[in-house]
Order: structure tokens, then C-alpha cells, then sequence
């Protein structure tokens, strides 16, 4: 069967990220963890006293949406609320999350060696910009 949807960028990027994503999905899987998790880990990470809302201005995810997303972290313990003023709170990792995020990052981290060799020797080290320049 022909396929002219292959010789459209948006398209392949989509089916790449999509397939890209299954992926990663089913090796996090097994530590109870998804790909928004660990990002959401991450970042608390770096930036520890940040608010919920900051974080989803980063990872572009809604309000309605992050608020699954904390509940379940700060029901499994991974996370913690501090108070930083008379109404916002910050979060920040607890013991439990940084040993989540550290099984997590470990996951990723290999996922990502992998991913980049699928890609040929002389695209790599522009796939990165390439695709930072479709979004930032």
C-alpha cells in the first residue's frame, strides 16, 4: 500500500512520538510510575518551593489535569506541600520521591541512550535543536 502521509513532517512526528511514548509508558509502568510522573519529579527536583502552578506552566499541562497528577504523587508519599505565603504552596520531594525519581530517571535515562542510537551517527547531534525549534 502506498503511503503519502510519510512524507509529511507533522505526521512522522506524531507517529514517532506516539510510538516513543508507548514505549517509555510500558517500561515505567513497571516502578507505578508514568512519563508525566517523572517529569513532574524532575522538575520539583530543580526547583524545589515551586507551585503547582509554575510546574504546569512548564510541562504545558492544565490546571483540571495537574491536579490528578499531585493528588496521586502526594498519595504515594513522592511528594509534599509547604506553605510559602498566606495562600500558595510549594512542593517539594520527600525521602520516598527522590528514591522514586532516582528508579525513574534510571528508566528514562536508558530509554534515551536507546532512542538516540535508532537515530544515524550524523543526525544526532542535530535531532535535539531540530526538535526544540518545532516547540520553543
Amino acid at each position: 500500500m502506498q503511503d503519502p502521509l510519510v512524507s509529511l513532517p507533522g505526521y512522522a512526528l506524531r507517529r514517532a512520538a506516539n510510538a516513543t511514548a508507548a514505549e517509555l509508558a510500558s517500561r515505567l509502568v513497571a516502578l507505578a510510575l508514568r512519563q508525566s510522573d517523572v517529569s513532574l519529579l524532575m522538575l520539583v527536583e530543580a526547583n524545589p518551593g515551586a507551585t503547582s502552578s509554575a510546574l504546569g506552566r512548564q510541562l504545558d499541562i492544565q490546571r483540571a489535569n495537574m491536579v490528578p497528577i499531585l493528588k496521586r504523587l502526594e498519595d504515594a508519599g513522592l511528594i509534599a506541600r509547604a506553605p510559602i505565603d498566606g495562600k500558595s504552596q510549594g512542593l517539594a520531594l520527600t525521602d520516598a520521591g527522590r528514591a522514586k525519581l532516582a528508579e525513574g530517571r534510571t528508566v528514562i535515562e536508558h530509554f534515551e541512550r536507546e532512542l538516540i542510537e535508532r537515530v544515524p551517527q550524523e543526525h544526532r547531534a542535530h535531532l535535539l535543536p531540530a526538535l526544540n525549534a518545532l516547540w520553543r
